[in-house]
């Protein structure tokens, strides 16, 4: 799934909460909200919950079998 573009779209929604979080970490700006008008705006709304729902879709990802590892046991 991630290497298809609906697993892009997701990993991309998530990399931008990460650094989101990062960014507020450090300076304490929420650059999310900041860029789209407000941290309640409803931009800034659909954002996270976009990306909330892109880290819960990207869990079962955690436990999914990558190919690379089907090659190895292939080899063994």
């Amino acid at each position: 799934m991630l290497y298809s573009l609906f697993g892009k779209i997701l990993l991309v929604l998530v990399i931008i909460g990460g650094l989101n979080w990062g960014v507020y970490g450090i300076w304490g700006l929420n650059a999310v909200g900041w860029l789209l008008g407000g941290s309640l705006g409803w931009l800034a709304r659909a954002v996270f919950i976009a990306v909330g729902l892109a880290a819960l879709v990207l869990i079962p990802a955690l436990f999914a079998r990558g190919p690379h590892r089907d090659a190895e046991e292939r080899r063994a």
